[in-house]
């Protein structure tokens, strides 16, 4: 008895000490259920869903909005690998985590219950079981790689206060199933299946509060579809963040049980200096949401075909401006009579035009150069010769 006593008030004294690590950003770990090839790759849903796919990607949705917070995240797995039930917790261990939540979708096996079941259910550790439908799943999802238990230590005093901050933490972690579940109820508009108790592996190893939550039954054909949109699973994100963040305020700040005024007035400082973080990190994600939708509003529409001016274009070379493209059509506003005579070069291939009666601009064009009438010049025609008179048809 004595031991026992003295072993409670080593906790009590402890739990400042634990308390103290809350004061930094919040660490949460997040585990995207199963990973790796069958059978260990979670439940199939219909046009080739898979669990490990969908719960991943909520999982890295999850940990971008509590990074974008000011959270410290840790997944478990960030690719398809397949990790065992006993390296997830080791993990969230390790990393001295505040939170742990594991992501997994929900699935029936009859034709007849896959086409009506549906809906989100948060679950927590505990031995027995909410009912026989949280002892199957347990037992499904406990059947993971290498699904041994998580060993204890030997040292009796070691292990009796390791179950006495794991009882803490599976309080708390029942009232945390309950804020994210009514998150997630408040925000995607799913159906409850209500919060749920069931003795996962995966729970009972970790040393911190833990959950687990079934988005939803990817084996119902309408709720598969949620699952599988980007949208959903944003807001299916936000919702599982909104209930952390909720427990983080009202929970984890209890724990230094300040006694002096000075203590309670620094902790409800800390308080209010955690939600106004919380707070301006959610504003300044919004108006940064805001401002993206603006600048694209507000930017020119391109027309849809690559319409131009054929006067915005430059003159090609070998054409002067305002001359078309087209060297046998005549420029408009010309009559024939006016229209450029031009002559092919072989040797450059290219085409010079000259066109009388136009125009040009004589301040920016060179003055004529003087023509030397000891020299014929070539673009002239021959000059007409006089036919020589009849000599019969004079008399």
């Amino acid at each position: 008895m004595r031991l026992k006593l003295l072993l409670l008030l080593t906790f009590a004294c402890s739990l400042p000490a634990l308390a103290a690590s809350t004061n930094g950003p919040l660490v949460v770990v997040i585990d995207p259920g199963h990973g790796g090839a069958f059978p260990h790759d979670g439940a199939h849903g219909p046009k080739g869903l898979i669990e490990k796919n969908i719960s991943l990607q909520v999982s890295q949705r999850l940990k971008q909005v509590l990074e974008d917070a000011g959270a410290t995240v840790v997944l478990t797995r960030e690719d398809d690998a397949d990790i065992s039930l006993a390296q997830r917790a080791q993990i969230a261990n390790e990393a001295s985590a505040d939170l742990f939540v594991s992501v997994h979708c929900n699935s029936m096996a009859t034709s007849a219950d896959r086409k009506v079941t549906k809906g989100v259910e948060t679950y927590f550790l505990a031995p027995d079981p909410t009912d026989a439908e949280a002892k199957m799943l347990a037992e499904m999802e406990n059947g993971g790689p290498e699904a041994l238990p998580v060993p204890k230590t030997n040292d009796k005093v070691q292990g009796l206060l390791a179950d006495l901050a794991l009882g803490q933490a599976r309080n708390d972690s029942a009232e945390l199933a309950a804020k994210v579940h009514h998150q997630i109820l408040r925000r995607t508009g799913a159906q409850s299946r209500g919060v749920r108790q069931a003795p996962f592996l995966v729970l009972s190893g970790v040393k911190m509060p833990a959950i687990l939550v079934e988005i939803g039954f990817i084996s119902h054909p309408a709720e598969a579809k949620l699952l599988a949109k980007d949208k959903y699973q944003q807001r299916m994100a936000e919702a599982i963040e909104a209930g952390i963040q909720e427990f983080a305020e009202k929970v984890l700040a209890r724990r230094v049980f300040p006694t002096t005024p000075e203590e309670k007035a620094a902790r409800l400082a800390e308080q209010q200096a955690r939600k106004e973080a919380w707070r301006a990190a959610a504003a300044r994600k919004s108006s940064e949401k805001s401002a993206s939708t603006t600048l694209a509003a507000n930017q020119p529409r391109v027309p849809a075909g690559p319409a131009q001016s054929a006067t915005a274009r430059p003159p090609q070379e070998g054409q002067a401006a305002g001359i078309a493209q087209d060297p046998t059509r005549p420029v408009a506003g010309e009559s024939s009579e006016t229209s450029a005579v031009k002559t092919s070069e072989t040797s450059s291939g290219k085409t010079s035009e000259t066109s009388a009666g136009k125009s040009s601009d004589t301040s920016a064009a060179a003055p004529p150069a003087v023509p030397d009438p000891t020299i014929p010049d070539p673009t002239l025609p021959e000059p007409a010769t006089a036919t020589p008179a009849n000599p019969a048809a004079n008399p």
